[in-house]
């Protein structure tokens, strides 16, 4: 920040850089005040400044820090050393970027399906999960997915809409809203899952046996510690209920 030096006695008036206790004065008359500062005198016939324009102003104005360039003094303190310490461990850059591609291209396989029925992504989790979990609550949905309300139910009003899901009330609890998809709904996310059944029996083929487990093992420590049993344990108990209306 600049500042104005008030002076003494019609003294030189100037100016100093607060952050860093660096003197940027000058003499009204031009060149820098000999009497407050010798080290900076100068002849007078040799002035370090530029000549003012119109347009100029020498009234107090904030300056951005980043806008100033100043020296150091020699008797300022020198900065804590900024050289770099042990080398960090490397970030498993191949891991990330494949989980990256690899998502990518999974989720991309139904997206055409989608694109052509006006829906995306979105359209599709919500389907997916209602579909695998009939007469699942609203709030769980919303608890599956982390997503607002507000998002939900505009992906919610189409699908309903549509005719791919349907609301329920609860038998216990009129306020509770419980979905589930209808032959229509279940169609189409019969035929999303398997475009990606399809891409993950791929990829284990190549694995061999033991593929499958592997990979569920490496997904399931992907989540996090104390949401782990609660994913698995939805897996499990759609997968039971699948087999029971088989």
């Amino acid at each position: 920040m600049i500042g104005r030096n008030p002076g003494r006695d019609g003294e030189t008036q100037g100016r100093f850089c607060v952050a860093a206790q660096v003197p940027i004065l000058f003499c009204r008359s031009g060149g820098i005040a000999p009497s407050r500062f010798p080290a900076f005198a100068t002849a007078p016939e040799h002035d370090h400044f530029a000549k003012a324009s119109p347009l100029v102003t020498n009234e107090s104005k904030y300056v951005n820090m980043t806008d100033v360039t100043v020296t150091i003094p020699p008797d300022r303190p020198a900065p804590a050393s900024t050289a770099p310490g042990p080398a960090a461990t490397e970030p498993l850059w191949d891991v990330i970027e494949l989980l990256f591609f690899a998502y990518r291209d999974f989720v991309g396989d139904p997206d055409d399906v989608l694109a052509k029925l006006g829906f995306g992504r979105a359209h599709h989790r919500v389907l997916h999960f209602v579909n695998r979990n009939p007469g699942m609550k609203v709030a769980d949905l919303l608890d599956i997915l982390k997503i607002t309300k507000q998002s939900l139910g505009r992906v919610l009003k189409q699908l309903v809409d549509q005719g791919y899901v349907v609301q329920k009330e609860g038998a216990n609890d009129r306020r509770q809203r419980l979905l589930s998809v209808t032959a229509k709904g279940e169609t189409l996310a019969m035929k999303l899952a398997g475009l990606q059944t399809e891409r993950i029996a791929r990829a284990l083929a190549e694995f061999g046996p033991g593929g499958h487990e592997a990979a569920r093992t490496f997904l399931a420590a992907m989540i996090d510690a104390q949401n782990r049993d609660g994913v698995l344990r939805l897996i499990a108990r759609a997968d039971r209920a699948r087999q029971t209306h088989r």
